[in-house]
């Protein structure tokens, strides 16, 4: 299945003589700040946002617009600068989104539909040489290319390792913005797609994803960018407290106002980049085994398998990850692997380890782990006692959070319930000198509170 282009519409005169006036306004984009040059850029964003959602003869801003907007986010110094431009570009890709899903022939069918021609903040073309793919990607008012992108993130690296609240300032929010929209243009573009690749298999669909083809370049090393990104959420869960704990002294009380939410917001956007890179692997593997990838789509280590390293690795850092991470789905498969990385299987099979091989791998097959002292013990030499506690704790709330039940009917609620419970009990037994922290108490009382609605 090819994917269909949508004609853009054409501007209309309005916006005509905003391009050729307004514009020029903002044509130096790197020119000296004033407060002149920031009102007229103010009103540059007010023309296009009237023009572009105008009741009566709203339209599609024009390429050359999108990009001045974009621009003033990267380079901007205000942070009304920076605000602006930023929710302007989100709701322009609201309103005229660069791919959507379409009906076809009423079926219950979709395909991706991809505007033709339209402005991207990135720039991966293959018939751009490779000095032009340079200039582009280095100079402040360019778009993104593979390289670019990792070098925002690193930025965003010492941004989050920043203990100095002073030392932060405008351009740090503004980076941190930036990368939001990066990863919001990257979801927009990749989710239908990868929807319309499980229904169709059409793997074409999801190799042309601005996200593929960003992790297929040669030019950023992926593992690195993988354990940034982990860097940065680590960095930022510390500083959750930091920004109101101690109020700037550089005078901008609207940017330490600003900072926590949009350091929240970055979190997020890096808890989707991590999503969809491990959603695109799923479906790469699928395209893998049908022969459909070729040496085009690259070669490398599956997302879930570096980041778990990383975490196995860093207590901290895995303690931060899971206060940070809230998609349920990969969550618990992220615990469910952590554990079977220490809990080895036995190699002699007996009737009742066969009748249980099919919870291996699961949540109640991880609880049942801890269903006496020895197993307990044998587990716990490996897995800290409050690693575990923190592990399980989470995995119970994905749970909750997936509404999950066993095709099979088996892995009610009730019994994830009472295995969670009993899980804690087991625990405090084995080491009786050890405290059940606050969260591990909230999940027993919690457990113990839907047992009695059960009952």
């Amino acid at each position: 299945m090819e994917i269909h282009s949508a004609t853009r519409t054409s501007s209309n005169t309005a916006r005509g003589v905003i391009e050729e006036n307004i514009l020029a306004i903002i044509e130096n984009i790197d020119s000296k700040d004033t407060q002149h040059t920031n009102d007229d850029r103010v009103a540059f964003l007010q023309a296009v946002r009237a023009a572009s959602f105008d009741q009566n003869n709203g339209g599609p801003p024009t390429n050359k617009m999108r990009e001045a907007v974009f621009q003033i986010l990267r380079v901007g110094k205000s942070l009304e600068l920076i605000m602006e431009s930023y929710y302007l570009l989100i709701e322009l890709d609201k309103r005229f989104p660069r791919v959507h899903l379409s009906d076809i022939n009423a079926s219950s069918e979709f395909e991706p539909v991809a505007v033709e021609e339209a402005w991207s903040p990135f720039l991966f073309s293959l018939d751009v040489n490779c000095s032009e793919r340079e200039t582009a990607g280095k100079s402040s008012s360019g778009p993104f290319d593979s390289s670019t992108f990792h070098t925002l993130i690193q930025d965003l690296v010492e941004v989050a390792n920043e203990t100095d609240i002073d030392k932060l300032e405008t351009k740090t929010l503004g980076k941190m913005l930036l990368f939001q929209y990066l990863i919001y243009v990257l979801e927009g573009d990749f989710l239908p797609r990868n929807k319309a690749y499980v229904e169709t298999m059409n793997w074409m669909l999801v190799r042309e994803s601005l996200l593929s083809v960003l992790l297929s370049s040669r030019r950023i090393n992926f593992k690195v960018m993988l354990k940034d990104c982990l860097s940065i959420m680590s960095g930022l869960c510390q500083d959750s407290d930091k920004y109101t704990a101690k109020p700037s002294q550089n005078g901008n009380a609207a940017l330490t106002f600003a900072l926590p939410e949009v350091g929240r917001n970055t979190c997020s956007a890096l808890q989707k980049l991590l999503t969809m890179i491990m959603e695109l692997d799923v479906s790469r593997k699928k395209a893998d085994a049908q022969g459909c990838t070729t040496r085009a789509d690259g070669v490398r280590t599956p997302a879930i398998e570096i980041i778990l390293d990383e975490l196995t690795y860093d207590s901290d850092m895995l303690s931060h990850f899971l206060q940070i991470f809230k998609e349920p789905k990969w969550k618990m498969e992220i615990i469910l692997l952590y554990f079977s990385k220490y809990n080895a299987k036995p190699s002699v099979r007996t009737r009742r380890l066969n009748s249980a091989k099919k919870d291996d791998g699961t949540f109640i097959g991880v609880l049942k782990c801890f269903s006496n002292v020895n197993s307990t013990r044998s587990i716990t030499k490996k897995i800290k006692p409050d690693v575990v506690q923190m592990l399980l704790a989470h995995a119970f709330q994905a749970h909750l959070s997936l509404g999950f039940e066993d095709k099979e009917g088996s892995n009610s609620l009730e019994e994830i319930c009472e295995n969670i419970i009993s899980a804690f009990t087991i625990l405090k037994r084995t080491y009786e000198n050890m405290e059940i922290l606050p969260f591990g108490k909230e999940v027993i009382f919690t457990a113990a509170t839907l047992l009695s609605i059960k009952s």
